[in-house]
């Protein structure tokens, strides 16, 4: 473990520079504490990382994005749900995790705890932890964070949200995403290598790359779709999600204040094709908060 990267944090592209130790909190709300939200199996992943059991989700809380749709706002935000756990006992919720027939560790928002995450999949490891990890992002990250975790992530499944700056500052305070989400997905694909798949067709390594739609954004959608053929091609899969569901906007996003259309959707679906790109789409059905759990400590 990086013993003073919680000193001087600059773990995420905000860079705050706070001592986290000393009890001050930068853009993400986070301490040196971990919390997390739930430790559970989670059927709602993409085909090959749910499996038939379920993908072995720890959701963090607190976030360096500060997205106005967020679906897991109950944790996201700087005054976050959550219980503290130290480095050992995150290091048992991996290994109950495994035992309980999860297809791999989930890491669900983990780059501010960096550090104590680091250790703690060390440990488990040394322990018996044998399943795939996980690393599930919102794509805001640092080269740097990422490497501090080269050779303990076998999976990567960051979100590429915007291509837009504009959009990007807009609806998640961050216009520099585009910059910081393409050197990350770039590192994250020579960390893995190309996807690959057991005999039973759960995915073992690579990364999936996804991107939510947003209503009225599809130009934006179909720039990332183009940016990620033209740079990655059959290295990558991608998951193309429609699931975007609206809460509370009408005052303030009024133009987000609805869901994605069938008409939107199956226009980025053709060019997705167009393009040869591989991966994951979503079904109608999944336009829908019933999907996101309840983060009441489950498990933690």
């Amino acid at each position: 473990m990086e013993p003073n990267a919680y000193r001087h944090c600059t773990l995420c592209p905000r860079g705050c520079g706070v001592d986290r130790t000393s009890g001050a909190r930068g853009f993400c709300g986070a301490s040196d504490v971990v919390y997390v939200g739930r430790a559970a199996l989670h059927a709602w992943e993409e085909p090959p990382l749910s499996g038939e059991r379920g993908s072995g989700t720890v959701f963090f809380t607190h976030c360096a994005l500060g997205c106005v749709f967020c679906q897991n706002r109950t944790i996201s935000r700087r005054e976050a749900q959550g219980k503290p756990v130290t480095q050992e006992r995150l290091t048992e919720i991996f290994l109950e995790l495994q035992t309980q027939g999860a297809h791999n560790i989930n890491l669900v928002t983990a780059s501010h705890y960096a550090p104590t995450v680091q250790a703690a999949l060390q440990q488990a490891r040394a322990q018996g932890l044998h399943i795939p990890v996980v690393y599930n992002c919102g794509g805001y990250e640092t080269v740097e964070t990422l490497r501090m975790l080269d050779g303990l992530i076998d999976i990567y499944l960051p979100d590429f949200k915007y291509y837009s700056s504009y959009y990007a500052g807009m609806y998640s305070g961050a216009p520099d995403y585009p910059d910081f989400a393409k050197e990350a997905i770039a590192e994250m694909v020579r960390q893995t290598g190309a996807p690959q798949f057991d005999q039973t067709g759960m995915m073992i390594r690579g990364t999936i790359v996804r991107h939510l739609m947003l209503p009225g954004l599809a130009g934006d959608t179909a720039q990332v779709l183009r940016y990620l053929a033209e740079h990655f091609g059959d290295r990558i899969l991608v998951s193309l999600m429609r699931q975007y569901t609206p809460f509370g906007m009408a005052e303030r996003y009024p133009e987000l204040d609805r869901k994605i259309t069938d008409e939107e959707y199956e226009q980025a679906v053709t060019l997705f094709s167009e393009l040869g790109l591989a991966g994951f789409l979503q079904d109608k059905e999944s336009i829908s908060e019933s999907f996101i759990p309840s983060f009441e400590g489950q498990g933690v």
